[in-house]
């Protein structure tokens, strides 16, 4: 049930390089065929929507602050593409594989072998990251722009998620710099895990940032995060991630860090600050 626009839902949708998954795409009110929109691809799409139908029962609002944010013109006509997450395999789809990949095989071993709790691997499959980006690019991308009336270039092309999402977000405008055009890194998990002692994941995230950032020319990022939960763990980490996107020549003027002090990581508190990142991207 959404508040504004309309939700078209293509469930089990199949693919080659992932495992079959939900896909609801959001259009806004006054959606016409006519015309083209920008596209955003935002991950956990089963989060973005409906709090009666998600597991804590909170949702990011995407339909009451997108369909706001057009309403007002403040943001150019865009879609949403909801891609939902499986919970069991979630970190393996989400994780970037090529900076796990520069990880010692031990270390790489031993991340294998980490719990998300007493029933659960943390990595419930080997990382399909790169896989998981294939299928949006050359499956699920192709799928929308020939269902929907999109503007299909890398300057309307926008992807966006938390957490995991925020990593893989970043880790695709890395990838694929000619599709992707904008990312925003909402609480980015830079830790990988839950562990900020003697953890080697975020160095390896900032070594790949510095060798793969697209050019700042024609990419905006986005980042933010807050301090409380599990984003007690990123200030010194996205500080980090800030002093890179400087040197690599990032200005305000297509990138932009947040701190929200007090804020934790819930879908509550990314919902309050969504419209910032939809602006950011998606000026008119």
């Amino acid at each position: 049930q959404v508040s504004s626009g309309k939700v078209q839902q293509f469930p089990d949708f199949k693919s080659a390089y992932v495992a079959t998954r939900n896909i609801d795409v959001w259009l806004p009110n006054d959606y016409d065929a006519t015309k083209k929109y920008a596209v955003v691809y935002m991950h956990d799409g089963q989060m973005l929507f409906d709090a009666t139908t998600t597991w804590n029962k909170q949702e990011w609002q995407v339909d009451e602050v997108a369909g706001t944010l057009q309403a007002e013109k403040k943001t150019q006509p865009f879609i949403v593409v909801g891609i939902a997450s499986l919970h069991l395999i979630r970190h393996s789809d989400l994780f970037p594989q090529k900076p796990f990949e520069t990880l010692p095989k031990k270390t790489q071993d031993s991340l294998y072998t980490l719990e998300r709790n007493k029933s659960q691997a943390l990595f419930g499959a080997k990382i399909n990251s790169d896989n998981y980006l294939k299928f949006i690019v050359t499956e699920l991308k192709p799928f929308i722009d020939k269902t929907f009336s999109t503007k299909t270039d890398s300057s309307h092309t926008f992807i966006m998620g938390s957490s995991m999402g925020g990593l893989i977000s970043m880790y695709a405008i890395c990838e694929y710099p000619d599709v992707f055009g904008g990312a925003a890194c909402i609480s980015t998990h830079w830790p990988g895990t839950f562990a900020a002692e003697n953890n080697p994941i975020p160095g390896a995230f900032f070594e790949y940032l510095k060798a793969n950032l697209p050019n700042p020319k024609n990419h905006k990022i986005y980042f933010d995060y807050g301090d409380q939960t599990l984003d007690a763990l990123y200030p010194p980490l996205q500080q980090k991630v800030d002093v890179i996107m400087t040197a690599k020549g990032f200005t305000a003027k297509n990138w932009l860090t947040q701190f929200f002090p007090g804020k934790d990581h819930s879908e509550k508190a990314w919902a309050e600050r969504l419209p910032i990142p939809f602006e950011f991207l998606l000026k008119p």
